[in-house]
């Protein structure tokens, strides 16, 4: 059978059936038990709230990339199935997303796993279920109603097998719970690491002469120089090094890396395929498909790509054998992006949280004791899975993308909203896993960033995150772009934030530094600072 469930202020401590199943609620913890073979659709827990016009709502985003800030209660969340759907076919911008989990309404804000509301009804609601469903934590703010669904879509069950439906925290005291929350977990690693990588100078454009001789600009102080997208063929090919560009393969370079005692990294996309791949070409079944024979694509960039099945052995067995290969070539640190894709899709009998567990688990199984950077994933199935987590989109070599990007996807590459991440986000640096702000760039060529700009991205990205990345070769700076790095290093080692909250101008922040306390103010819409 199909089932549905759903309560309103149930009491807490009861048992419910029906013949199909057992409920029994435990306070915050819901499990059910099947009595017969049946298929979860949804279940959800709905309870009265008043909301307030100056409450704030931190609505933690679906994946890494996903704006997550303290909304306003006059904002809106953008809705991506209102672009207009000749743009979204050639783009594919709704495949980034939660719009195949989520049911946007102007009136609705939604959180993934953590949210809150900050005013003088303040609530606190945190997920302890997430490997087996996602929580959508609703705010119907014109109905002063929240909303708790447990993302159960697909989920089978045989007779007699029990599932967590619901396991929250809820409070309301929210500092407090938040920092109890995250106080019992704990990060796979606590290594902070200042590096390279090549992509935000010159994105796919690289080949052996140009790492090579950024390899040789490398400042001294690098812990890592990491290899990103444009060596392999097409993405999917993982094993195929275009020889045009890497003539002599990656083996050489990596020897180099470490030669100048540096951490030698590498970029794939292990869950996906572009089109013009060898791997869709010659192996179109490795693709994950819907019911009604659809493939799954994940987005617009390179050719399109898709997602691979993860249901299928042949399919596991591949990115298994990719993931060793460059383990195997002696790569110490992997960034691991659109890992979003694998979950898309869930596998047969299983929640997305449950598919993102699989996948997420893989990659460990494989590269476990190699670091690991994950980008564009699901923050919570990454908790003590990976090293890094990047907690925000791309930057942009401008502050916010031309005027049309702004009306597209809540995912969309942009270095205002990934400072905002980096803020916003900071409660789970340390704690869930280390935070990856994205990178810092002080050069005057091939950017558009202000000064002024420039120096806020690398006063953010010093204070709150775990990796301090350039695509910068810092030895070509000036003396007064290499004093900014030296004191973005000072921070970056041994500087501690106090406090961030919302202020009227932008975002408030309070840190120390050699036991002196400073603060800022930041401007989230001109990406400027101004003294506290």
């Amino acid at each position: 059978m199909i089932l549905k469930y759903s309560c309103e202020n149930e009491q807490r401590n009861t048992s419910l059936t029906n013949g199909d199943v057992a409920i029994t609620i435990y306070g915050e913890k819901v499990v059910l038990k099947a009595l017969k073979d049946v298929t979860l659709v949804d279940a959800n827990i709905s309870f009265s709230h008043e909301f307030h016009k100056d409450d704030l709502f931190f609505l933690n985003g679906y994946q890494s990339w996903t704006d997550t800030k303290e909304f306003k209660f006059s904002e809106t969340l953008r809705d991506v199935r209102k672009i207009p759907k000749f743009m979204d076919n050639i783009w594919k911008f709704s495949c980034y997303g939660d719009s195949f989990i989520v049911d946007y309404k102007k009136s609705k804000f939604h959180a993934f796993d953590i949210g809150y509301v900050r005013g003088s009804d303040p609530l606190f609601i945190a997920s302890k279920n997430y490997q087996n469903a996602y929580l959508v934590i609703e705010f119907l703010k014109d109905d002063n109603l929240v909303v708790l669904r447990s993302d159960v879509t697909n989920k089978e069950l045989k007779a007699g097998e029990e599932f967590v439906l619901f396991d929250y925290l809820i409070s309301s005291s929210i500092d407090s719970s938040m920092k109890a929350y995250f106080e019992k977990m704990a990060p796979k690693s606590n290594k902070k690491l200042f590096g390279y990588t090549s992509w935000y100078n010159y994105y796919q454009n690289i080949n052996e002469d140009i790492i090579l001789n950024s390899l040789t600009k490398a400042d001294s102080r690098f812990d890592l120089f990491q290899i990103d997208d444009g060596y392999e063929t097409f993405v999917g090919d993982w094993m195929n090094v275009d020889k045009n560009k890497f003539p002599n393969g990656l083996s050489p370079i990596i020897k180099k890396i470490k030669e100048k005692n540096m951490l030698s990294g590498i970029w794939l996309a292990p869950f996906v395929a572009e089109t013009n791949s060898e791997l869709f070409k010659n192996h179109n079944d490795y693709i994950a498909r819907y019911d009604n024979g659809e493939m799954v694509c994940a987005g617009g960039n390179w050719s399109k790509f898709y997602a691979l099945d993860l249901d299928k052995p042949e399919v596991v067995s591949y990115i298994k054998e990719c993931l060793k290969y460059h383990k195997d070539l002696g790569f110490d640190f992997f960034k691991l992006d659109f890992l979003y894709a694998a979950s898309k899709k869930p596998m047969k009998g299983k929640t997305h949280a449950e598919t993102a567990e699989f996948a997420y688990n893989l990659i460990n199984e494989v590269i476990g004791d190699k670091l690991i950077l994950g980008c564009g994933a699901i923050p919570s199935n990454s908790y003590g899975k990976f090293d890094y987590l990047r907690i925000g989109p791309d930057i942009t070599l401008t502050f916010d993308d031309v005027f049309y990007m702004k009306l597209m996807h809540r995912e969309r590459v942009s270095t205002k909203i990934t400072l905002q991440n980096s803020v916003w986000r900071y409660a789970f640096n340390g704690h869930a896993f280390l935070n990856d702000p994205d990178v810092f760039l002080l050069r005057d060529d091939n950017i558009k960033l202000k000064k002024s700009q420039k120096e806020a991205v690398l006063l953010i990205n010093s204070l709150f995150g775990s990796l301090l990345m350039t695509s910068d070769n810092p030895l070509d700076y000036d003396d007064e772009k290499k004093a900014l790095l030296n004191e973005g290093l000072e921070r970056f080692r041994n500087a501690k934030v106090l406090s961030y909250e919302t202020v009227k101008k932008g975002i408030k922040v309070t840190y120390s530094l050699n036991d002196k306390e400073k603060s800022f103010i930041y401007n989230v819409k001109k990406g400027e600072v101004t003294n506290g």
